[in-house]
């Protein structure tokens, strides 16, 4: 049994709410120019297997990263990295990647291309050690998949190691809640990949919504999560589902902008539309009601692909107005039955400011500047109600998170 969190009405208010680069200015960028995710790593690429020479790790002092500066990384999981992380760590020259270690090499190249950054040596999973042993390496960045990422996690975080974890820790409450434990018993940061908290443009909102007031009393938010390009089935299975994939990050940022932590009722429809995710036993399509103990009612319309577009819309409608986040471009242009995407933009592209922010946020939990924004209740509470989603769907009844009667499954069902 999920256990009820300890209040229904608890704000679920970020650490940092807005970026220090937006604070002064009102407008959300919406900007898309940016360079490619290879292109700002450092110069010198080694060939896919080989690497730079790498300092003994048992050095007993601690040597600078490559180009004499910088965060020392370790790279846990590479072929499901996601395109928009792998720009940030590109752009970002306060770090350097240092190790990349994999289960399989071809999951350097599904990252990568047939090369790797200089300076990044390519290690099996059974020679992390030599990674986590490094005094240069300060964090570990995992994107494995839930299954194996709490190992690793917990792994890093006794090394001394701060932790970025992608995906989610676990799917499994009790091990994501021993993940969080793990991490304040070692003094370490552990920062989840919750990364549409970081948008400007839901950040502008939410400051709207929760600090300005200036709706009033919420009464509905609903959103579209549509993603482009299709995610593959492979990353489908691997993240446990379309509940785990991509609802659970909008879930979150209602739970913000409502300052609630879990509604009263979750009820879910479904359908897979694709055959072969009918064979994950998963949908590709869903959508989510929600009600809280507010009177707010949320609604979410997911899908694992969209066909020209990645479509990202939200809307909160309160006492007193309404705001609306629609889909952006540099250009600003609205398009309605066009047969050819005027400006076609893919996921990765739309949160490309956001996983930057939450990278930057990460390096600077590492330095001990700012505590990890996700905390371990908000955390748990995001995956109770992801799990009654699912639950949902697969009963096909509403679930009754305020009834101590609830009786959510503990593990997430296996994908097979």
């Amino acid at each position: 049994m999920v256990p009820s969190p300890p209040s229904y009405h608890k704000l679920l208010v970020p650490h940092h709410p807005i970026p220090a680069a937006h604070r002064d200015d009102p407008t959300p960028s919406t900007s898309t120019s940016h360079p490619s995710a290879l292109s700002t790593f450092p110069t010198g690429i080694a060939p896919l297997g080989q690497s730079v020479p790498t300092p003994d790790a048992s050095s007993p002092t601690p040597l600078p990263c490559h180009g004499g500066s910088g965060v020392g990384l370790v790279l846990f999981g590479a072929g499901l990295m996601s395109e928009a992380l792998l720009q940030s760590l590109g752009e970002e020259t306060g770090c350097c990647l240092l190790y990349v270690v994999v289960d399989q090499p071809e999951e350097v190249e599904c990252a990568f291309g047939t090369e790797v950054p200089a300076g990044a040596r390519v290690l099996q999973q059974q020679d992390a050690a030599v990674a986590l042993g490094d005094p240069r390496v300060s964090g570990a960045i995992i994107c494995s998949p839930p299954d194996k990422a709490p190992e690793m996690l917990r792994d890093a975080l006794r090394a001394g190691k701060g932790v970025f974890c992608e995906g989610l820790p676990s799917l499994d409450r009790q091990t994501a809640e021993a993940c969080f434990d793990e991490a304040d018993r070692c003094g370490r940061p552990l920062v989840c990949g919750f990364y549409k908290r970081f948008d400007p443009a839901l950040q502008f909102l939410y400051k709207k919504v929760r600090d300005s007031r200036a709706l009033g009393r919420i009464h509905r938010i609903s959103t579209i999560s549509s993603l482009y390009p299709a995610a593959s089935l492979s990353l489908l299975k691997a993240s446990g589902g379309i509940f785990y994939n991509a609802a659970v990050h909008d879930i979150d940022i209602i739970s913000l902008l409502l300052g609630e932590s879990v509604p009263d009722t979750v009820f879910s429809l479904g359908h897979a539309f694709c055959a072969d995710v009918g064979c994950l036993k998963d949908v590709d399509t869903a959508a989510i009601s929600m009600k809280f103990p507010s009177g707010a009612i949320a609604t979410l319309d997911i899908s694992q692909h969209c066909t020209r577009s990645c479509d990202q819309r939200l809307e909160v409608h309160g006492s007193q107005g309404t705001l609306r986040v629609d889909n952006q471009n540099p250009l600003g242009i609205t398009e309605h039955g066009t047969s050819v995407s005027i400006c076609p933009q893919t996921q990765a592209e739309r949160y490309r400011d956001a996983y930057r922010e939450l990278f930057r946020h990460f390096l600077r939990a590492l330095k001990g500047q700012e505590p990890p924004v996700v905390t371990k209740e908000q955390f748990l509470w995001t995956l109770q109600v992801a799990a009654a989603a699912e639950q949902s769907w697969r009963n096909g009844s509403a679930v009754d998170l305020h009834s101590s009667a609830t009786d959510l499954p503990g593990v997430k069902a296996e994908l097979v």
